[in-house]
């Protein structure tokens, strides 16, 4: 991909911001979406980023317009309605879809994007906020070989790890199993933190029989400071953003016929914390709503 391409990007969250950031490091002239979910981008403009207040207007005058918005409904949005993207798409033009979404709708996603003349890739992210700050993103990707290669320059501005997954929707399916393993654990792993807590056992020593042993892996080292110091700062993922995942993944699941009693539990488990007024709180301090004298 020649960097002389433009690029839009909608979604300048945290993880957004980060992918723009190493966009602009990258060379690519890049205009951004306003939109009160953003984080602050004074400083993208500063780099050479310009705003717009249209997604069609981005995508009319971009080669590549990439998604990074919460979830399947708010793609669903910001491409469909009035003034969206695809009301702007041009013969050619790129949609790279980095959110988190259920992979039905990414077909038809796919399909509408290329009735209006373009093409489409889903390539949601794995790792955290400080990773898409330093270019360190994995991505999975689904999509056409050929587009494929012709992205890779643009995502290895800001991913470190990128995997071809397979075709259209694949990398979103393989992004929902990624998730539910890694939040099945983060669930199994509070869930027994918060009663080793009741149970009096020291949290010096819990970390120590579970790093030494099947319990070790990088979820324990993400829970690993707030277990032991009540430091959250390392996983900023929150509980509303797990039960989103987990009920994405569980209707993936429901549509592919599969088994998921422990997925539904799982879930479960995030909607009940989640209920409990934590859904803005990071995943880590579930740990204490789960070890209060109320949750049996």
């Amino acid at each position: 991909m020649d960097k002389k391409m433009t690029v839009g990007i909608i979604g300048v969250g945290m993880m957004g911001h980060g992918i723009a950031t190493n966009i602009v490091k990258g060379g690519y002239a890049l205009t951004l979406l306003d939109h009160p979910g953003n984080q602050p981008v004074d400083d993208l403009v500063a780099a050479g980023a310009t705003r717009s207040d249209s997604a069609a207007a981005i995508a009319r005058d971009t080669d590549v317009v990439i998604l990074c918005v919460t979830g399947t409904p708010q793609v669903e949005d910001v491409l469909f309605r009035a003034g969206g993207v695809l009301e702007g798409l041009t013969p050619g033009t790129i949609v790279i879809d980095c959110s988190t979404a259920i992979p039905s709708s990414t077909l038809k996603i796919a399909e509408a994007v290329s009735n209006a003349g373009g093409q489409f890739l889903d390539a949601p992210m794995t790792r955290t906020p400080k990773e898409a700050a330093e270019g360190r993103l994995n991505l999975i990707v689904g999509g056409a070989p050929e587009l494929y290669e012709t992205c890779l320059p643009l995502l290895q501005t800001y991913a470190e790890n990128i995997t071809h997954a397979g075709p259209v929707g694949a990398g979103h399916r393989m992004k929902l199993l990624h998730n539910y393993v890694s939040l099945g654990f983060s669930a199994v792993l509070a869930e027994a933190a918060a009663c080793a807590r009741r149970a009096d056992i020291d949290p010096a020593v819990f970390m120590d029989i579970l790093a030494k042993g099947g319990g070790d892996g990088v979820v324990l080292g993400r829970l690993r400071p707030y277990i032991e110091h009540g430091d959250s700062s390392s996983f900023r993922f929150s509980v509303a953003n797990a039960l989103k995942d987990m009920g994405y993944y569980t209707t993936m699941a429901e549509e592919a016929g599969a088994a998921h009693l422990t997925a539904t539990a799982v879930r479960d488990t995030y909607a009940r914390i989640n209920d409990a007024g934590m859904a803005n709180s990071p995943i880590p301090e579930m740990i204490g709503e789960l070890a209060s004298p109320s949750r049996k």
